[in-house]
């Protein structure tokens, strides 16, 4: 049964009384970005809250009420996950109807200057991100590639199951939802086939998405000390939706024999919203059966990934749009906690506010595939829109929407909201 709110809800809201996602907001009245969480089709505004002595009634959050008057939610991750779900269900409790803590629902000033309607908010980068990992625990992205560029028999590396493969990537070039992103400049062959190999100069072809979930970390560890697979979960603040953008033909000719670059660090598109770990809780699901044993330090419980449905629009220039993925998260052969001890297991110190990508998710069924690169075989199939127009790869003015959520009965949803990016033209370079 959904919790009920004084506040009215969309019964089709992503972020129902059972969510209550953290995000970094400014407002007509204030500039300043600070931290809020989402209800419905409203933000509460947690500077103002707190100001206002709003947790009043949460003994354990007033000698830490400064991390709501930041410009970004690491201090508020760093108190760790405890301590999110105290805060999380105070605020469902402050919002549901018929509330013991009526410190807002009857207080009309008090909403008045800390309730804002979303249409009226910016939304801002959620943390400060010193350090960004893509994964590639996708398994039927990783096969469907592979196929394309090996074959069927040589799609999977030997290492594939044995470990969350992964690569470092560009922190400074992730951005939040309706940030526009600008074609990139690189090397690419006009000719792949031709023999010698010649690159020329040019903007990227074969501009592509990849859905994608992220993860943000909540606890440091020390330089030396890895992160035990028994701790990996509660070191994971909440999750995100991610699109790493990718330019294909310039990654093709430059991964060998150091991964991607230029093809992928020119932008990051994350949703604006943080689900806490939390709020997924019920949603646990198995990942994609892995058939080869691991290694005991990589040994995760058996629900170790998230129900959540998703999905990719693409609009065209002319405002169609078109739904031409609908996915599943479960579709991972690696968990969260296993990329995060896999990433520290030799040591390596992560930081609050470092950001692990899952790597594309795809499932098996046609539509299920989380890039064009999947969908299209590599530029040798169209892909039909509505209203008639065709893609293989992204175009100028293209938008990208993504968007996942858990759960399937109204007023329950806990989801993510969008993750939304237009492509704007190439810069010109002389």
């Amino acid at each position: 049964m959904s919790l009920k709110s004084w506040l009215p809800i969309p019964p089709k809201s992503h972020f129902s009384l059972s969510n209550i996602p953290f995000g970094i907001i400014s407002t007509p009245t204030s500039k300043t970005p600070r931290p809020a969480v989402a209800i419905g089709d409203h933000a509460l505004d947690l500077a103002v809250f707190a100001a206002n002595s709003g947790f009043s009634h949460l003994p354990s959050i007033q000698p830490h009420l400064s991390v709501f008057s930041q410009s970004t939610l690491n201090d508020f991750a760093a108190l760790g996950q405890p301590l999110h779900r105290e805060v999380r269900r105070y605020l469902q409790e402050v919002f549901q109807e018929n509330s013991r803590w009526d410190v807002l629902s009857s207080s009309s000033s008090l909403k008045e200057s800390c309730i804002f309607p979303l249409k009226d908010i910016t939304t801002h980068c959620p943390l400060r991100i010193g350090d960004y990992t893509d994964f590639y625990a996708g398994k039927n992205h990783a096969f469907n590639a592979g196929a394309l560029f090996r074959g069927p028999k040589d799609a999977l590396q030997p290492n594939y199951s044995h470990l969350p493969v992964g690569y470092h990537g560009r922190a400074s070039s992730i951005v939040v939802s309706g940030t526009p992103i600008r074609r990139p400049w690189g090397q690419i062959l006009e000719n792949p086939k031709a023999d010698p190999k010649v690159p020329i100069f040019a903007p990227s072809r074969r501009l592509d998405f990849e859905l994608e979930l992220g993860a943000f970390v909540c606890r440091a560890n020390k330089m030396g000390e890895p992160v035990a697979i028994g701790q990996a979960r509660e070191s994971l603040f909440g999750m995100v939706l991610l699109n790493d953008w990718s330019a294909r033909d310039i990654q093709a000719w430059e991964y060998v024999p150091l991964g991607p670059f230029n093809g992928k660090n020119f932008g990051t598109t994350i949703s604006a919203w943080v689900v806490l770990a939390d709020a997924l809780k019920p949603f646990m699901g198995t990942s994609i059966k892995n058939d080869t044993k691991l290694l005991p330090y990589l040994d995760d419980i058996e629900e170790n990934v998230y129900d959540i449905n998703l999905e990719v629009d693409l609009t065209a220039q002319s405002g169609e749009s078109t739904t031409i993925t609908r996915a599943n998260a479960q579709n991972l052969l690696f968990s969260f906690p296993q990329m995060l001890t896999q990433h520290s297991i030799n040591g390596c110190p992560m930081q609050v506010g470092d950001l692990l990508g899952s790597g594309t998710i795809s499932g098996t069924s046609p539509g299920s595939q989380g890039s064009l690169l999947e969908q299209s075989r590599n530029g040798t199939t169209d892909i039909e829109l509505s209203g008639g127009e065709r893609r293989t790869f992204l175009e100028d003015f293209d938008t990208v929407t993504l968007r996942g959520w858990a759960g399937g009965h109204d007023g329950e949803l806990v989801g993510f909201g969008e993750c939304v990016g237009r492509i704007e033209p190439a810069v010109s370079i002389q």
